[in-house]
């Protein structure tokens, strides 16, 4: 991952695509963003990355009716630590895949962490995806 030095007098920096989804491929957890009808909903959950997508699964509900309508969101990881912190941005829509495609998600050993039944996959194809890196001042 090339990272640009972070200094008092450039405190924050842009991450590359390709350290986006290096970061993105190394979390597993994330904040999905969607507007139904007049309310929006921030939910977290657990992910896997394939390609240029990420891939969840959900029960039957709102993300899932998100999915059905193909609705355009936000997903958001982020970390912070001592002295840095990093947040990726990914902006796209969500697509319910079909039973041909819910393979895409057992070959990636991916498994929800809560213990309840998940039968649909869900892919959120991006549209953009940005990031940046922050020199932290906590004091």
């Amino acid at each position: 991952m090339t990272q640009q030095q972070l200094t008092e007098d450039q405190p924050m920096v842009e991450l590359t695509l390709e350290e986006c989804w290096d970061l993105l491929a190394e979390a597993e957890v994330g904040r999905l963003a969607y507007r139904l009808v007049d309310e929006i909903h921030l939910v977290p959950l657990n992910y896997a990355v394939e390609g240029r997508s990420i891939l969840f699964r959900t029960a039957a509900g709102n993300k899932l009716l998100a999915a059905e309508l193909e609705s355009e969101v936000a997903f958001e990881i982020d970390w912070f630590g001592e002295d840095t912190a990093w947040s990726v941005l990914v902006r796209g829509h969500l697509r319910h895949l079909d039973e041909v495609e819910e393979d895409r998600l057992s070959v990636l050993e991916f498994h929800p962490w809560v213990p309840t039944l998940k039968y649909d996959h869900v892919e959120l194809t991006p549209t953009a995806v940005t990031g940046r890196r922050f020199l932290l001042r906590r004091s």
